[in-house]
């Protein structure tokens, strides 16, 4: 019974990993990028590429696209 009640909360605790995972890599910088009137598509890359706070703090300081 042990066993199972620990696989689940692996389990669980994988779920959990996993969507605060995408969320920091792709949710996270496409929003922010739409926000800001920027390529979403570009600034999820940037996120993988680099990481997602390089990109987070650079959509920062660039603000928001005028054009």
């Amino acid at each position: 019974m042990i066993e199972f009640v620990g696989g689940i909360a692996a389990i669980a605790l994988l779920i959990l990993a996993l969507t605060l995972t995408v969320w920091l890599y792709i949710l996270l910088p496409a929003e922010m990028a739409e926000r800001r009137n920027r390529s979403a598509t570009i600034w999820v890359l940037i996120s993988f590429v680099g990481s997602p706070l390089l990109a987070i703090l650079l959509l920062m300081a660039l603000g928001e696209n005028k054009e």
